[in-house]
């Protein structure tokens, strides 16, 4: 995909996907250095809420991993992803967390949310670098999105199902809109507005991982964004004083009057730790 197509598919859909940005080797490389993070360091991943026979809780999640390992700091401000960017966003973003996911056999998806529900930047969004380090497909539970949601307001959230999602909350669609898999090969990367519905189904499989490395960043306008994001790194490693952003705001819950389906701004929500 040329960059022009790339800014084109941002605009337009809320996400756009960059093929073979990353190599066979690097990927290898990547996968390795995160296996073995999980073995030394599995006792420090986010295995809260989780059952002792969860197998997310032999392969949690971890966050801001580059605040201690230079691997991932390295993919965070990689010089290919701080182009394509600049492409799509007309500037730089500020970078401001590392997510490592492993998803393994059987794992329970994510329930459909919005990055932006958690960052809270101001003014602006976040925008998610997803780097597949598998194939994934509908099998192995890839990413499904809603294309054009990005143009929706952060919405207020409802409970998610506990059987296929292992986040408690969710965002509810209209009729008419619906999810859809976004199927990638290890080393693509999908890049994706902060207010993009999005999320994933459980792991079907019984022999295949679907992990994926995601860096998160702000819009270069941008000058608060909430509290666990500190600091903001500029892509040639320098830090960025933001200010921090506060608990609670205006969500958007879907109504209808005259047969149309509109969202109306209401109530405040509560800001908690990223998911994905």
């Amino acid at each position: 995909m040329s960059d022009t197509s790339l800014e084109m598919q941002f605009a337009r859909d809320g996400y756009a996907l960059s093929p073979q940005m990353f190599s066979s080797d690097e990927v290898t490389t990547l996968n390795n250095h995160f296996m073995a993070l999980n073995d030394a360091r599995r006792d420090q991943g986010d295995t809260a809420g989780l059952a002792d026979l969860d197998p997310l809780r032999r392969y949690p999640r971890m966050l801001q991993m580059h605040r201690w390992d230079t691997r991932s700091l390295q993919f965070l401000l990689d010089a290919r992803i701080g182009a394509a960017m600049e492409q799509i966003l007309g500037r730089l973003p500020y970078a401001v967390q590392t997510m490592i996911y492993f998803k393994p056999p059987t794992a329970r998806g994510q329930a459909l949310h919005q990055d932006q529900y958690y960052l809270r930047v101001e003014p602006g969004t976040c925008v998610a670098a997803w780097l597949a380090l598998d194939d994934c497909d509908e099998e192995n539970g890839c990413l499904q999105v809603v294309p054009g949601s990005h143009q929706l307001p952060v919405l207020c959230t409802v409970p998610a199902d506990p059987a296929q999602s292992f986040t408690d909350v969710t965002v509810p669609l209209p009729e008419g809109m619906h999810a859809q898999p976004v199927r990638m090969h290890a080393g693509d990367v999908l890049f994706f507005n902060g207010q993009l519905i999005h999320g994933s189904y459980p792991n079907s499989s019984t022999q295949r991982f679907r992990r994926s490395l995601i860096g998160h960043y702000v819009v270069g306008e941008a000058e608060k964004v909430y509290k666990w994001y500190h600091p903001a790194l500029q892509f040639d490693g320098s830090t960025m004083t933001l200010g921090e952003s506060q608990d609670g705001s205006e969500c958007g819950v879907w109504v209808e009057r005259d047969g149309t389906k509109s969202v109306e701004m209401r109530g405040k929500t509560t800001a908690v730790g990223i998911a994905q």
